[in-house]
């Protein structure tokens, strides 16, 4: 497989509305596109097909995504793992975390950036539509410090800004709400649709608490809340998707909320909530919630490990990478809200695994 062939396969799934196939349709053909990434990256990355070796994975017998060989996403922490030259490496992009604690580093090469963001485009056309909306991120300007070097708060709003216009940050450089800049900005847009993105956690504890200890209310009733990531912390504080939602129509205005479940590691293949409060595999990506004891597929209901499936990865080996999240699936194809495709939820983390969300930390490398 050749970057154009990528590119050209990619294509032909943009096509199709992406949540509009049944599981009949979707499946076969994803399990194959699947199937041929495994084999693209068993042969130009040596560590990958060190890794298959050791596990016994045969690409070539790959029947169902099931059967998919995955990778702990951990494995991005400890290995450089590319299937491109390093001189086809154009970006590098982090994920979060503390001070001396490993993060994922990914690879990406100029086809695997054009994927993502074309996706990321399908997937927020059924959110806002095509045009670019006024967008206020609930961040500070300091995070997009390296343009070579991305961190995953930096690569996401770098991400989503494509989307918006009149980009404006809300929080200044200590994380606190930037209110000159917000209410100008409020003013310059006064009852036009408005774009709001940002991290879980920074959403919550410096903005929405921020202006409450300020004892300021703003008006955002016509703005489209985007959030992901950071919800252990919120957890903690007793403060779930019921509760930040509240919190923040009182606090803002703001009654349309849509939470987001994604990571650096598979850039651009997020799921998105519905109207029904269910996350939604889309064409591009799929889920699998396997048993921790033994890794086999679990049926719905029943809580394990999240595996995610993304037909994006070409110049790195994630496109199925099994995750330290706990989660459940709920359905396929069944969703109220009408969207086809799996849905389910995240439940919280596995017990051994390490803090590891985009913004549970204000990371030193932001």
């Amino acid at each position: 497989m050749t970057a154009d062939d990528y590119l050209a396969e990619l294509a032909q799934w943009l096509e199709i509305p992406p949540f509009a196939l049944a599981a009949c349709d979707k499946t076969p053909r994803l399990a194959g596109a699947l199937a041929r990434l495994t084999q693209h990256h068993r042969r130009h990355c040596p560590a990958y097909a060190r890794l298959l070796d050791i596990f016994g994975d045969d690409a070539t017998a790959a029947a169902g995504l099931a059967d998919i060989p995955f990778l702990p996403v951990r494995l991005f922490k400890e290995y450089e793992l590319a299937s491109v030259a390093p001189d086809q490496v154009f970006k590098t992009m982090t994920s979060s975390g503390t001070s001396g604690q490993a993060v994922s580093r990914i690879f990406l090469d100029r086809a695997t950036a054009a994927g993502q963001s074309k996706v990321l485009a399908r997937l927020m056309a059924e959110l806002i539509g095509r045009q670019r909306l006024p967008m206020l991120i609930v961040d500070a300007p300091g995070v997009l410090r390296d343009r070579q070097r991305f961190s995953a708060r930096g690569a996401a709003i770098l991400g989503f800004s494509l989307f918006g216009r009149d980009l404006t940050y809300a929080l200044d450089d200590d994380l606190q709400p930037d209110l000159p800049a917000i209410e100008a900005f409020l003013a310059r847009h006064a009852g036009a649709p408005i774009l709001v993105f940002g991290f879980t956690f920074l959403v919550w504890q410096h903005l929405y608490l921020g202006l409450r200890a300020l004892g300021r209310r703003l008006a955002l009733d016509n703005a489209l809340l985007l959030h992901g990531g950071g919800w252990k912390k919120l957890q903690e504080q007793a403060v779930g998707n019921a509760e930040f939602k509240a919190g923040l129509k009182a606090q803002t205005g703001i009654e349309r909320v849509v939470n987001y479940y994604g990571m650096v590691e598979q850039t651009g293949s997020i799921y998105l909530e519905c109207p029904a409060g269910h996350l939604h595999a889309s064409l591009f990506s799929d889920v699998l919630i396997r048993n921790p004891a033994d890794f086999s597929v679990l049926p719905a209901g029943q809580s394990g490990l999240i595996e995610t499936l993304s037909l994006l990865p070409f110049s790195y080996p994630g496109h199925a990478l099994l995750t330290e999240d706990l989660g459940v699936l709920l359905g396929e194809d069944d969703c109220p809200c009408g969207w086809r495709g799996k849905y389910f939820t995240v439940t919280g983390r596995a017990p051994s695994a390490e803090l590891r969300g985009c913004s549970d930390v204000r990371a030193s490398h932001e």
